[in-house]
């Protein structure tokens, strides 16, 4: 079965999200799902890195209500500044110095500064201590970077890292 199976738990997921993303529960698209289920994870393979699992729920359900607040929030400030005069507005790159070490942590880090609206992560430096983002609008570099710091990297650490 674990050949045919590597890693069940993506098999799974696999065939829930295609059903719900086609909205169909129909014979054709059953069967697709469980093609998709069963042949996506044989080709791409098991998780690399079965070790690196996340750790703490509470700590990630704060993260969560952070994470959502910060988008609503953010969300308005963005429409505030699209609709108002451009010469408000100041984009800037800057690097924010990462103290996660777990490449699954700086993903998500990665992924939840490019869903809250006005920010993008753009790059990892090499040896991956440097995260690249790019602000629709900056006013002050250091209190951003203190502020990604302390709402998302610091519970992503505690998750995450094995320190």
């Amino acid at each position: 079965m674990k050949r045919l199976l590597p890693s069940p738990s993506t098999s799974a997921t696999l065939f829930a999200v295609w059903l719900v993303l086609n909205q169909s529960l129909s014979a054709g698209h059953l069967v697709l799902a469980a093609l998709l289920a069963v042949a996506v994870p044989l080709v791409v393979g098991a998780p690399r890195d079965a070790g690196s699992t996340p750790r703490r729920p509470a700590v990630a359900l704060r993260l969560a209500a952070i994470v959502l607040w910060d988008i609503v929030a953010s969300s308005v400030q963005v429409a505030r500044l699209i609709l108002g005069p451009e010469s408000r507005l100041r984009p800037a790159f800057f690097w924010v110095p990462l103290d996660v070490r777990d490449d699954y942590g700086i993903a998500v880090l990665a992924g939840i500064i490019t869903m809250t609206p006005g920010t993008l992560s753009a790059d990892l430096s090499e040896d991956r201590r440097l995260l690249l983002v790019h602000a629709l609008h900056l006013d002050d570099e250091a209190s951003t970077v203190a502020t990604i710091k302390r709402r998302y990297e610091a519970p992503l650490r505690e998750i995450f890292d094995r320190c």
